[in-house]
């Protein structure tokens, strides 16, 4: 029996000001190493779920726990420590930091979290052959590894934000329409690299995407409008 990494319960969330909440979820759990597919139109309220899904922000009722530690239970520094060890994020924008090189961009999590570089260094010897393994395994050229993140294409970017997220094998990885902005070729691609990394690190993959061609990849499809029971219509809460 699986054990789940991330548990949702009883969860409401409201914009400071609303009156009225944006998000309302009886429960909702992702299993070690599932992965799931969220899905929903513009409004709906996936970005915010993301957002207390990896404790940027807190439900003012009801509880969100990854691996078992509730978000609530911990002072803002704690939680930010909490999430690097825990939480790969893969960005709809990717966040990379542009005058890094591409191989500093993906060692990033292991200069703030003790917890992933042991992680890297037990999987692969040391901090650069980490670096390499995720490189490579999302089939960026070694050649382009020292250059800064600027130079790269979008979908080079994509690559090494996912590299990024997924050095120390964190519990969970999120992303955030990560694919938006590729053609169908290139989204494939990208996501056969994905599902298989996160495979390979044994991390549980909550996905965001509005095409739904891509759901029957993913182990479990969620719609978030059929489990939110707040009725959906303010295009700032998405």
């Amino acid at each position: 029996m699986q054990t789940s990494i991330l548990e949702i319960a009883q969860l409401r969330f409201a914009w400071p000001g609303s009156g009225e909440p944006c998000l309302d979820i009886d429960a909702l759990h992702v299993d070690k190493g599932e992965s799931v597919f969220l899905y929903g139109p513009s409004g709906c309220g996936k970005s915010t779920l993301l957002a207390l899904i990896a404790g940027v922000l807190l439900p003012q009722h009801g509880q969100v726990r990854l691996d078992g530690r509730p978000w609530a239970d911990m002072p803002g520094t704690r939680r930010d420590r909490y999430r690097v060890d825990h939480v790969g994020y893969i960005f709809q924008q990717f966040n990379l930091l542009p005058y890094l090189s591409v191989r500093d961009n993906v060692l990033a999590p292991c200069r703030f979290s003790p917890l992933r570089r042991q992680a890297a260094q037990r999987q692969s010897g040391s901090d650069a052959a980490a670096a390499a393994h995720w490189l490579e395994g999302m089939g960026l050229p070694r050649r382009l590894w020292d250059q800064p993140a600027r130079d790269l294409s979008v979908g080079q970017q994509q690559r090494v934000a996912a590299a990024r997220a997924l050095i120390g094998s964190p519990a969970l990885v999120i992303a955030d329409e990560p694919t938006s902005a590729l053609d169908e070729q290139r989204r494939n691609s990208f996501l056969d690299l994905l599902l298989a990394a996160c495979k390979t690190a044994n991390s549980a993959l909550v996905f965001v995407s509005h095409d739904l061609r891509m759901a029957d990849r993913f182990t479990r499809a969620i719609e978030l409008p059929r489990i939110n029971r707040v009725p959906q219509h303010d295009e700032a809460a998405a």
